[in-house]
């Protein structure tokens, strides 16, 4: 360690008085002080004010001016008209700060009466609302419908498993494994039923032997990244699927290696009309709306050709000729995710 003596340049050459006394100091300090003369000011202190004085300039007032009546033909039948009248008036005249809502909509929207809205001292009231029934829970047989999937019944072509609660993972999978031999089901809805990687593997075991389903919808369930690309490999063998419907999954991000997979998968795919997922990579969002595009192009061409007639159940896809049935969901500017409709 340095003495505190040797750690700067400054040496003190007198020697030390003795111990450090504190109070000592301060007293040294204080007498020194009011015993030393104060500094002689170059000019004497004087209390002058420099400037100009602030004062605020006077707002003009605008000139006060009478209004002078003016007579018009109107004077007569305004004089007389109802309040009804003039409400409606003012809705036709564009013042819409002097109505309500449902005065608005009945003058000006809807080109209705007014009586009874109140008029102009009317409390503004919101219009009723519209009653719809709640929908029932989902009441399909799944026991029954799974003996029907399994013994390949022709009549049923299309089965709704949305919303199921006490459907099984394993009752699940035995759907995935009836898909090997069924060869009339077209469409399979089984959103909502808390489907996992577990069913994505047995429904994709299905779909590699089926030749006839036409649409898959899993969405609002918890299948990963990794499931929803073992589906779409099984799609691509068969190549019979026209609409594929995985949006809103649990595990919201796929990752980036997954979603340049799945744009892979579906350049090599050509039947597949739509395709609903959230992907969150720009280039691979844009890659598979090109493909749903060139597939429905794809399609067209063949129809105007005559070498393209669509399938049973298939119509919808062909009615609409000039839209873009592709379903690729991305973020808008506010964060949110669209819905498909």
């Amino acid at each position: 360690m340095i003495p505190p003596s040797d750690r700067c340049r400054y040496k003190v050459s007198k020697e030390p008085t003795g111990p450090y006394d504190r109070e000592k100091l301060l007293e040294y300090l204080e007498n020194k002080a009011k015993n030393e003369k104060d500094w002689e000011e170059s000019k004497p202190y004087k209390k002058e004010v420099r400037g100009k004085k602030y004062e605020p300039k006077e707002e003009e007032k605008p000139p006060v001016t009478e209004d002078v009546p003016i007579e018009t033909e109107w004077d007569d039948v305004l004089a007389q008209a109802t309040e009804e009248e003039l409400v409606d008036l003012a809705a036709v005249l564009g013042f819409h700060g002097m109505l309500n809502q449902p005065q608005y909509h009945h003058a000006f929207v809807e080109g209705k009466d007014l009586k009874g809205s109140g008029g102009f001292l009317g409390v503004a009231k919101h219009s009723e609302f519209k009653i719809y029934p709640e929908e029932g829970p989902n009441s399909t047989n799944v026991e029954e419908s799974l003996r029907q999937v399994e013994g390949n019944d022709p009549a049923l072509r299309e089965l709704n498993l949305n919303n199921i609660k006490g459907i099984t993972i394993d009752q699940l999978c035995e759907f995935g494994e009836a898909l090997k031999t069924n060869t009339h089901l077209e469409k399979l809805h089984m959103a909502n039923t808390r489907s996992n990687d577990k069913v994505a593997k047995a429904i994709a075991a299905g779909l590699s032997k089926n030749k006839t389903l036409k649409l898959l919808n899993l969405e609002s369930n918890y299948i990963s990244g990794t499931g929803i690309i073992e589906l779409l490999v099984a799609i691509n063998v068969s190549q019979v699927v026209t609409e594929f419907r995985v949006v809103n999954q649990r595990p919201q991000i796929l990752g980036v290696k997954n979603e340049m997979e799945i744009a892979r998968l579906v350049q090599e795919n050509t039947s597949l009309l739509r395709f609903g997922i959230f992907l969150e990579v720009r280039g691979a969002r844009v890659a598979v709306t090109d493909c749903i595009k060139r597939n429905n192009d794809n399609l067209r061409r063949g129809r105007m050709d005559g070498k393209a007639k669509p399938a049973s159940g298939d119509t919808s896809l062909l009615r609409d000729k000039g839209k873009t049935e592709a379903a690729v969901h991305g973020k808008n500017n506010s964060g949110d995710e669209d819905e498909e409709e």
